[in-house]
This record gives structure tokens, C-alpha cells and sequence, in this order.
């Protein structure tokens, strides 16, 4: 239940912050912690129902929901960073006391979900806790719900069948259907079908329409599942529009709470590696000077947010700062490149100058890499979708560098498989994808042989 949640949620989030000074120093508990305590449980739940920790069921996974807590403790934290920042009350604070808050917290977050969850996964199987759920529709999308409907542990569901009006050998299925849309209505009514999928084609309007009003006569829950053809949105969801109800199907999904997360772990990631990074950066800036005639950093138009043209800055790598209308892609023992930039595109340390682009909000540390101008001009016309990797900004890193497709781009299929991997990562995106990639870059970093 989700009240049941809150108050656990509320109890660790505002009691482990009183044990946790208990424990370091018994008497330094005063106002100011129970005021921070209780801020932040109101931060937590404030950032957990605004980015749907506390729906009823979304369908997500045990990992889903570990990842999401720890997305909105990470965002409680960083509200209750720039709280103490703002009252210079930093000092005043027990570091190691806090420590222990901000480690144990999401800790004992997530291990009472993962008992709660092998508790309600052992009473499934048994038969307790599940739902009887109906699939509309006998075509390859329903085949696809029955699949994940098919382990009762994992969501609760027991599969009662397909249900369609079609002649079993126009069905896209090998399975034998329980009976047509009358029957499942019928069904319904008497309290038999918990929950319906209709995973009709958006094309049978009229027994779409049929299904939706005769079950709001039920008690059943009822989902639409789009088929194939609108099943290509961005970001996909319902909102609100003057009192009118539209759905988006392409948009960023750096909206709300986590385009303040996005940006918050930007800053904080790149203010740090700009920092540890510092002389790095400095001894690599006069080796380009002392290696060869240019300028130190080479500056390229490109694409950022919503297609908005910016300014990415590298460490100069070639005898050449190509930035017009034909631009050529580098290639292995492309001879424009210098023997000390050929090092530097080796070893990815020419992309250290866009941490400052990070910091100054042009681009992010994880997101799609941003291309010539030159080359979006051309692939936008030759790549469906090419361009909806501008609904967030471009990174330093992204999931389809991680994945091998990185470097030179020298036939259309290469690119295309880079605007895939680009577009799941935005349709998937999570803290902890975002970490993932960045642990993977520093591998390919040091073992890949793919840049040049």
C-alpha cells in the first residue's frame, strides 16, 4: 500500500538522521537537526510523488524501483546541500554524523523493499496476492504482455487468456483465445478479470471504443498497449493542457524533478573533474602549443538542446580547425592529425575542455554526442528520427560510444546505429544508467582501440 510506504520511508529518512547522532555524539541533537530532519523527509516525499515513487504500480522491476529511490535520495540530498550552503550552517554540522545519515539512509531504503518484495513474490506463488488478468487482442503485442504477465512472483498476475472477436486462424498467435470481447465483458462483470490489457491496433477504433465503454461498467483496470505503430514515442505520457487531456509523444525526459537532478549531478560531477583535472588539463594545453602551430583549443559549431547551435570545445588534435559547410570525419592515420593530438584522440583527453561546457550548461557528462553541424545537416535527411537527440543535451559520453559505436562513422548504417542507442537511452534514462556509462567510458578509455 502506498500510505504503508510513506511512513516507512518517513520513518528511516527521519529517525536515521537522530541514530546517526546518537551513535557520533549524543549531545549534539538540537533544533537544527530536527529541523533538517524533518525537512528532509519533506523534501523526500515531495520529490517522490512528483516523480511517481509512491503510484501503485507502474510495472517497474525490483531494480527499477531501487534505482528511483535512490534517484530522490540523491535529489533530497543535494536540496538539503545547497539548504546548508544557503544558511552557512555547513561548519556547524558533524560530518562524520551525516556521513553515516546519507550512506545508511538509502541502504535501509532499499533493503526493506527487497524484503517486502521476496515476501510478496513467495505469497504469489502460492497463489496469494495475485490478480486475474485478460489480454484483448490475440496479436504479437499481447503475446508480448502474456510474457511478462506469465510469472505470477514478479507483478502479481495469474494470465487468464486472450480474448478476441476474430476467427482463431486470423489470430497472430499459436495459443487458443478464451473467447471474444462480449465474454470478456461478461466476465469482467462478475468480478472474474482483475485487470484488461487491450492491445488492440490503433486502427480498430470502433472495437477499441466498444471494449472502453462496456468495461466502465466493471470494476476491472484496463490498459491501452499501442501497437507498433505509435509504440515509437519519445517519452511517451498523459498530461495536461488547460484542462484538456494530451499526450506527448516526443519530449525530453529531463522534465520537472529530473531535469533538476540532470543538472545538479552536471554541476557537482564537473565542477569536481575540473578541479582534480586542473594541471592535467594545463600540461596538456602546452603540449599542443609546443607541438605544433594553432591555437590550443579548437571550437566547433554543433548542435546542443533543442537543436540551438553552441559552441563544443576540444583540445586541438590536427593542423586543420575544419568548421564549415563539408566537414571530413576523421579516420585511422588521418594525416591531418598531429603526432601529439594522434595521442590525445587515443587516450579521449582531447574531450576534457567540455567539462567546462558541462559547467556552463551547454552540454551534459552523459547524454548523445554532439556532431558537426555539417553532419547533422546531412544525416537529419537520411536517418528517421536523427534529430530527436536533441531533446536533451549532448554528453561528453553517451550509451552508444559504451556500446562500440564510437569514432569514425563511414557508412549510413554505423550512424543509424548510433541514433538507436541514442534514442533507448533517452527513452530509459536513470541515475544509475548514467553511472554505468561513465564507469564504461573510463574502461574503453584505457583498454579501446576505436578512437583516432
Amino acid at each position: 500500500m502506498p500510505i504503508l510506504r510513506k511512513y516507512l520511508d518517513a520513518s528511516i529518512v527521519g529517525l536515521n538522521i537522530y541514530l546517526a547522532i546518537q551513535f557520533y555524539d549524543p549531545d549534539a541533537w538540537d533544533a537544527r537537526y530536527l529541523t533538517g530532519a524533518l525537512l528532509s523527509v519533506l523534501t523526500f516525499f515531495l520529490i517522490g510523488e512528483m516523480s511517481g515513487l509512491y503510484r501503485r504500480w507502474n510495472g517497474a522491476g525490483l531494480i527499477q524501483e531501487l534505482g528511483h529511490v535512490a534517484t530522490v535520495w540523491l535529489g533530497t540530498l543535494l536540496v538539503m546541500l545547497l539548504t546548508a550552503y544557503a544558511f552557512k550552517i555547513t561548519g556547524e554540522l558533524s560530518r562524520i554524523a551525516l556521513g553515516i545519515w546519507f550512506i545508511a539512509t538509502p541502504l535501509l531504503l532499499g533493503l526493506w523493499r527487497i524484503l517486502r518484495q521476496l515476501l510478496l513474490r513467495s505469497l504469489r506463488r502460492h497463489g496469494y496476492s495475485t490478480h486475474a488478468a485478460a489480454i484483448a487482442g490475440a496479436d504479437e503485442t499481447g503475446v508480448r504482455i502474456a510474457r511478462v504477465i506469465d510469472d505470477p512472483g514478479k507483478f502479481g498476475f495469474r494470465l487468464d487468456g486472450f480474448y478476441d472477436d476474430r476467427e482463431q486462424g486470423r489470430l497472430a498467435f499459436d495459443g487458443e483465445k478464451k473467447g471474444d470481447f462480449k465474454t470478456l465483458v461478461e466476465r469482467a462483470k462478475k468480478g472474474d478479470i482483475d485487470t484488461v490489457y487491450i492491445t488492440l491496433p490503433i486502427m480498430a477504433e470502433d472495437r477499441i471504443r466498444y471494449l472502453i465503454e462496456e468495461l466502465a461498467d466493471t470494476t476491472a483496470s484496463v490498459y491501452m498497449v499501442p501497437d507498433f505503430f505509435i509504440s515509437n514515442v519519445l517519452q511517451g505520457r498523459w498530461t495536461n493542457f488547460n484542462e484538456m487531456e494530451v499526450v506527448s509523444v516526443y519530449d525530453t525526459p529531463f522534465a520537472g524533478v529530473e531535469g533538476i537532478f540532470k543538472r545538479g549531478q552536471d554541476i557537482v560531477f564537473s565542477s569536481l573533474l575540473l578541479i582534480l583535472l586542473a594541471l592535467p588539463m594545463l600540461a596538456i594545453a602546452l603540449g599542443v602549443r609546443l607541438s605544433s602551430p594553432g591555437p590550443v583549443l579548437f571550437k566547433q559549431r554543433r548542435y546542443g538542446l533543442d537543436g540551438k547551435e553552441i559552441l563544443v570545445w576540444k583540445f586541438r588534435s590536427m593542423r586543420v580547425c575544419e568548421d564549415g559547410g563539408v566537414i571530413q570525419q576523421a579516420q585511422r592515420n588521418d594525416p591531418r592529425v598531429t603526432p601529439f593530438g594522434a595521442f590525445l584522440r587515443r587516450t579521449s583527453l582531447d574531450e576534457l575542455p567540455q567539462f567546462i561546457n558541462v559547467f556552463m550548461g551547454e552540454m551534459s557528462i552523459v547524454g548523445p554526442r554532439p556532431h558537426a553541424v555539417a553532419h547533422n545537416e546531412q544525416y537529419r535527411e537520411l536517418i528517421r528520427g536523427y534529430m530527436l537527440r536533441h531533446k536533451v543535451k549532448p554528453g561528453i559520453t553517451g550509451w552508444a560510444q559504451v556500446n562500440g559505436w564510437r569514432g569514425e562513422t563511414d557508412d549510413l548504417e554505423k550512424m543509424r546505429r548510433r541514433v538507436e542507442h541514442d534514442l533507448w537511452y533517452m527513452r530509459n534514462w536513470s541515475f544509475w544508467l548514467d553511472m554505468k556509462i561513465f564507469f564504461m567510458t573510463i574502461y574503453q578509455v584505457l583498454f579501446s582501440q576505436r578512437a583516432y
